[in-house]
């Protein structure tokens, strides 16, 4: 995929991450696409939900397996606004998501005051042997603006 399908699909993510903000979650967006076209786009409603696990990669993995009726998501993509948590990736890889594109990295999370195992995708795609692709970076300043913009909030949670 060329770098302005990258950012198309990641600038969804991105809206999806403020609308979540606008809502009073943590800022965080995922976006997964497959041949093209938009499974599910979600952010973070681990308040709403009162459910810890409740990311925006899992709940956007969750409704795209719904959607499309089957636990393998082989040859999809996600979009997330930051690098995927240990437990995010894990569900990438066993939801068989064939690339992670993601935006801020883990340390900026960190610099944000989110309490991140400092594990990278790269990490963890080693460790664990994963054919997961990895690009990181994608449109990183956008993404690392949602955590600025959620930082000024004077009633923001974090967990």
């Amino acid at each position: 995929m060329t770098k302005t399908v990258h950012q198309k699909f990641m600038l969804l993510a991105i809206k999806k991450a403020e609308v979540g903000i606008a809502r009073g979650q943590t800022p965080f967006g995922a976006c997964i696409v497959k041949n093209g076209k938009v499974i599910s786009c979600e952010h973070n409603i681990v308040w709403s939900a009162s459910d810890i696990t409740a990311h925006a990669e899992i709940t956007a993995i969750r409704q795209g397996c719904i959607k499309l009726k089957t636990i393998d998501l082989s040859g999809s993509v996600i979009y997330s606004t930051c690098e995927p948590c240990p437990m995010c990736f894990s569900a990438c890889h066993w939801a068989k998501i064939s690339r992670i594109v993601y935006g801020a990295s883990i340390a900026d999370a960190e610099n944000h005051g989110f309490n991140e195992l400092n594990i990278s995708n790269k990490q963890l795609k080693q460790a664990g042997k994963s054919e997961i692709k990895l690009v990181g970076g994608v449109l990183k300043q956008k993404n690392i603006d949602l955590f600025k913009k959620w930082s000024a909030l004077s009633d923001r949670r974090v967990y």
